[in-house]
C-alpha cells in the first residue's frame, strides 16, 4: 500500500482555500476514484492525469487508486488541481519521495502530452497559500510572474510534468522546446475567457489614454471630474447629446493616480479570476475602466453565472471607474443593485452553489440625457416629449441611488467660441493629474492614522466630530437641510466633497467657499462660486 499527500488551492470568488490532495494505492482491480466534491472539469482530471503521467515516461500504477480532496465540504472546480493530483499519485507509487511534496502547493492543468497549462486565478490562489503558511508553490511557467508577486513565497515555474519529476527527484531537468517566436501559443488559451473582458478598458504598458485638453469648454464639468478623481466621489453628468459627457468620462482614468501595491494586487486578483489579465502583464498598475452597455443584465453587472458566481462589472471596476453611459436606459433593478456596493465597497452574492464575497470599491460615473430625445433642455430644439414621459425617464434614476452620488453636473452644449478654440485650450490630463495627486497626498497625510485613504471613505460621524469645517462655513448647508434640499446622507457627502475641494486648493480645512461649491455640485443650485475656485493659477 502506498500513500502520499500534497496541496492545491480551491477558489471561491477571489478567496482561496488550501485543499489537501491525498492519494492512496491498495491491492485490487485497477481503478481511479476521485472524491471530495469535484465538479465536471475536475472529475475529468482522471483521464488527463493518467495520460500525462504515461506520456511523461512514468509508469501508471496498476492498483486501486483513490484520490481525496480535503476538506470534502468545500466545492472544487476547474482543472487547476491536475498537477497536484499527478504529484500525489506519483508519490503514492514511490516514483517521487512523498516527503518532498507534503508541504508543496501545486497549481496547474495537465495536457495529455504532459505539458503544464496555465489556469486563471493563480495570484489569489498563491495569496491564500501564503496566508495559510505555505512557502513553496509550483505553477505553470506562463504564470510564474503572477505568482511571484506574493512576497515570502518561493515559486517554481514548470513547463511539463517531466520537468517537475526531475526537480523533485534531483535528476537532470530536461530542456523542453519553447514555442517558436511569432507562433501562436495555444497554452495561453486557458488564461483568457472569450468575451469576459469586453468593455473593461483595462490598459497596459506605457500607452497614454485620451487627453483632457481635447475637451472643448465644459469648465464646470472638468472641475467636477477633477474633484471626483481627487476624492473618489461618484459623479453624474447630465445634458443633451453631443455635449461631451462620454468624452469627459473616458478621460477620467487618466487623471487618477497609479494604484498602490496593495490596490494593484487586489485588482490583479479579480482580473486573474475573471480571465481578462493580459499575458505578459502579471500586475495591473493603472486603474481599470469598465463601461458596460445599457443592455447589461444583473448577473453581468453585479456578478453571477452558473455554479459559483463570477465577478461582474462592479468587481472588474474595483479601484477604478464604472461608467454607465445612457444610465436611464439601464434596468431599474440593475441600477438599484448598485446601492449596496456603493456603500460597503464589496458585493455578496448568494447562490445555491455557495456565497461569494467580491470586492467592489469603484468610482461610479453616470451619464444621462434629460429626456428620451435628449433635447428637453435646449432652447428651440423641438423636443416633443410629453412632460409625463420626461418625468418617467428622469425617475429611472431612483432617489436612493442619486442620494449616493456626490457630484451632479449639468453639461451644457459647447459654444461656438469653445469649439473653435477661441476660448483657449483647456488643461492637459498631466496637469490635472498632478493636482489630483497632490490633493490625494494631503488627504492621505491627514488620514494616516485611520483606516481610510480618500475623503469619500470617511464616515459621517467622523466628519461631524473630528474633521470639522471652518467656523460658520456650514450655515448654507444647514439652511438647505431645513428646506429639505439635503438629507442626512447628503450632508455627509457635501462635507466629503468640501474636504476634497479644500485639499485641491491647499486649505487646512473647508471654508464657506469650499462648502458652497460642494453644495452647488450636489444640488445644482448656483451659489455664485467661480468655476475655478480652489484651483491654483
Amino acid at each position: 500500500m502506498g500513500f502520499a499527500r500534497t496541496c492545491s488551492v480551491a477558489l471561491v470568488g477571489v478567496e482561496g482555500v488550501v485543499v489537501e490532495v491525498q492519494a492512496d494505492l491498495e491491492p485490487g482491480v485497477a481503478a481511479f476514484t476521485l472524491v471530495g466534491l469535484p465538479d465536471k472539469s475536475l472529475s475529468e482530471s482522471r483521464d488527463r492525469v493518467r495520460a500525462a503521467v504515461v506520456n511523461s515516461g512514468a509508469e501508471w500504477p496498476q492498483k486501486k487508486l483513490t484520490v481525496g480532496l480535503s476538506p470534502a465540504s468545500v466545492p472544487k472546480s476547474g482543472s487547476g488541481f491536475d498537477l497536484a493530483v499527478a504529484a500525489a499519485v506519483l508519490g503514492a507509487a514511490e516514483r517521487i519521495d512523498p516527503r518532498t511534496i507534503a508541504d508543496l502547493v501545486l497549481i496547474g492543468e495537465l495536457g495529455l502530452d504532459g505539458r503544464v497549462r496555465p489556469v486563471r486565478g493563480v495570484l489569489p490562489a498563491v495569496l491564500a497559500a501564503a496566508d495559510a503558511g505555505y512557502h513553496q508553490v509550483v505553477v505553470p511557467e506562463q504564470t510564474a510572474g503572477e505568482a511571484s508577486l506574493v512576497p515570502g513565497v518561493s515559486v517554481l515555474g514548470v513547463r511539463t510534468l517531466r520537468q517537475l519529476i526531475a526537480v523533485l527527484t534531483d535528476e537532470p531537468v530536461p530542456d523542453e522546446e519553447p514555442t517558436e517566436e511569432g507562433r501562436p501559443d495555444a497554452m495561453l488559451a486557458g488564461l483568457l475567457v472569450p468575451g469576459a473582458g469586453i468593455g473593461t478598458g483595462l490598459t497596459t504598458g506605457p500607452t497614454e489614454g485620451p487627453d483632457l485638453a481635447d475637451v472643448a469648454g465644459q469648465h464646470r464639468a472638468r472641475r467636477a471630474l477633477e474633484i471626483a478623481a481627487a476624492g473618489s466621489h461618484h459623479l453624474l453628468l447630465s445634458g443633451p447629446p453631443g455635449a461631451g459627457k462620454t468624452m469627459l468620462a473616458e478621460r477620467l482614468p487618466g487623471i487618477l493616480p497609479p494604484l498602490t501595491r496593495q490596490e494593484s494586487l487586489e485588482v490583479t486578483a479579480v482580473h486573474s479570476v475573471a480571465g481578462i489579465l493580459p499575458p505578459g502583464e502579471p500586475l495591473v498598475r493603472r486603474a481599470p475602466y469598465c463601461a458596460p452597455h445599457h443592455s447589461a443584465t444583473m448577473q453581468s453587472l453585479v456578478g453571477g453565472g452558473n455554479g459559483l458566481p463570477r465577478p461582474g462589472a462592479v468587481s472588474l471596476a474595483h479601484r477604478g471607474i464604472l461608467f454607465l453611459d445612457e444610465a436611464p436606459e439601464f434596468s431599474g433593478k440593475v441600477l438599484d443593485a448598485l446601492r449596496q456596493p456603493l456603500e460597503s465597497g464589496h458585493v455578496v452574492i448568494a447562490r445555491a452553489a455557495g456565497v461569494v464575497r467580491l470586492p467592489a470599491r469603484f468610482l461610479l460615473a453616470l451619464a444621462a440625457n434629460p429626456c428620451p430625445c435628449g433635447r428637453h433642455t435646449l432652447q428651440g430644439a423641438g423636443c416633443e416629449c410629453p412632460a409625463s414621459l420626461v418625468r418617467r425617464y428622469q425617475a429611472r434614476l431612483s432617489g436612493p441611488l442619486l442620494d449616493r452620488v456626490d457630484l451632479r453636473v449639468e453639461v451644457e452644449p459647447v459654444t461656438r467660441a469653445d469649439l473653435l478654440g477661441q476660448g483657449g485650450r483647456g488643461e492637459t490630463t498631466a496637469t490635472v493629474a498632478d493636482r489630483v495627486h497632490e490633493a490625494r497626498a494631503r488627504a492621505a497625510a491627514r488620514l494616516a492614522d485611520t483606516p481610510w485613504t480618500v475623503n469619500s471613505e470617511i464616515p459621517g460621524h467622523e466628519l461631524r466630530t473630528r474633521h470639522l469645517a471652518a467656523p460658520g462655513a456650514l450655515a448654507t448647508a444647514e439652511r438647505d437641510i431645513e428646506r429639505g434640499l439635503l438629507t442626512a446622507r447628503g450632508l455627509d457627502r457635501v462635507l466629503r466633497v468640501a474636504w476634497t475641494v479644500a485639499d485641491l486648493a491647499g486649505h487646512d480645512r473647508p471654508d464657506s467657499q469650499d462648502i458652497a461649491l460642494a453644495l452647488e455640485m450636489r444640488t445644482g443650485i448656483a451659489r455664485g462660486v467661480p468655476v475655478g475656485a480652489g484651483e491654483r493659477t
